[in-house]
């Protein structure tokens, strides 16, 4: 199934469960169990101050010209 298609059926299914609110409560707790457990897990992901914390430290750093511009003709592996 395509990810448009998963959407879709969830969608659908989730129209059908919330038709009984005892059965809704459930999956809506469990969903937010998964979000928390998912969100947890995943290293990569960045406090929402962290992520503006970052992109301000980028503009100034970029008003300052503190970065570097590749050159023509470097490779990414040069860059780095």
């Amino acid at each position: 199934m395509t990810a448009l298609q998963l959407d879709t059926d969830f969608f659908k299914n989730l129209g059908i469960i919330a038709e009984d609110e005892t059965i809704l409560l459930k999956v809506t707790k469990y969903v937010r169990n998964l979000v928390k457990k998912m969100q947890t897990n995943d290293s990569t992901l960045l406090a929402e101050e962290e992520y503006f914390r970052h992109l301000d430290e980028a503009e100034e750093n970029y008003a300052k010209r503190n970065y570097y511009e590749m050159k023509q003709g470097e490779s990414l592996e040069d860059f780095l």
